[in-house]
């Protein structure tokens, strides 16, 4: 059950990336704040190197991400970057680059679900820090009688849709960790001395992948349950967009490159 009440005692937990100031939603509260378009609008998402990504998103993600999983809970992320917490992908005017897959949990910002531990329950937050929000809204949160606007209904549903979508993430990576098909990968690229010779690699990533030699080894029944859920369709996005770690690894250089040398203060 999803609701925009008040939680008792204020016990909220849930997504943190992004989210500073969760707060739950309500008329009370922000009846007369909403959404205001502004300048850099994903600005917000400028420093993620690494985003959740759920697995009917790995498709189309794999086209322009490396797909990885990550942690004991062996998380799935599109890596957008590759130097510091830098997102590759955001321009300096603050808009994804054209043709990159914006996922699903940069879109719902800066709304999100999280566990009312009290009640036992999914309440609707959004996040009171948000930049896009204020009042004389573009986009107001609740009607002038309190029940909330057509955009409000929407952004609730697409946030009831991404948690179903988590679910069904979860279960798919607990297939994987149950066939034991994960195993440990690194990332890394050898960068050129200035006399042209091969310097020293450097490890950009370490992170768990689907083991092609296992998936490989699996038995045929298993291989086939795969193909009839879809996993096996998503296994190989997975695989296929690991390429990906090349693409970024050369935009980061030529930018690196491209960077004016810093001043010789001395």
């Amino acid at each position: 059950m999803v609701t925009t009440a008040q939680p008792e005692n204020g016990q909220i937990s849930g997504n943190v990336l992004f989210y500073s100031q969760p707060e739950p939603l309500s008329n009370e509260t922000h009846g007369k704040i909403g959404l205001r378009r502004i300048d850099r609008p994903f600005a917000f998402a400028a420093a993620a190197q690494a985003v959740p990504l759920t697995v009917t998103e790995f498709g189309v993600a794999a086209l322009t991400s490396p797909i990885i999983f990550a942690g004991e809970r062996r998380q799935a992320l599109a890596v957008m970057g590759v130097s510091g917490d830098a997102n590759m992908f955001v321009q300096p005017n603050g808009f994804f680059e054209v043709g990159v897959y914006v996922p699903a949990y940069i879109r719902r910002y800066p709304f999100v679900l999280a566990n009312d531990a009290a009640r036992e329950q999914l309440v609707v937050c959004i996040d009171r820090a948000a930049p896009m929000l204020g009042d004389l809204p573009d986009l107001p949160f609740f009607d002038p009688s309190g029940q909330p606007t057509e955009y409000t209904k929407n952004c609730i549903q697409f946030c009831n849709d991404y948690e179903t979508e988590v679910r069904r993430t979860e279960s798919f990576i607990s297939l994987l960790t149950e066939l034991d098909l994960f195993e440990t990968r690194k990332t890394t690229y050898t960068p050129a001395n200035p006399d042209g010779s091969p310097g020293q690699p450097q490890e950009i990533a370490e992170y768990y992948a689907v083991s092609e030699e296992r998936l490989k080894a699996l038995p045929d029944d298993k291989i086939r349950a795969l193909l009839d859920n879809g996993a096996l369709n998503q296994i190989y996005a997975h695989l296929h967009s690991l390429a990906g770690w090349d693409k970024l690894i050369s935009i980061a250089l030529a930018r690196q490159n491209a960077a004016p040398p810093a001043a010789n203060l001395n």
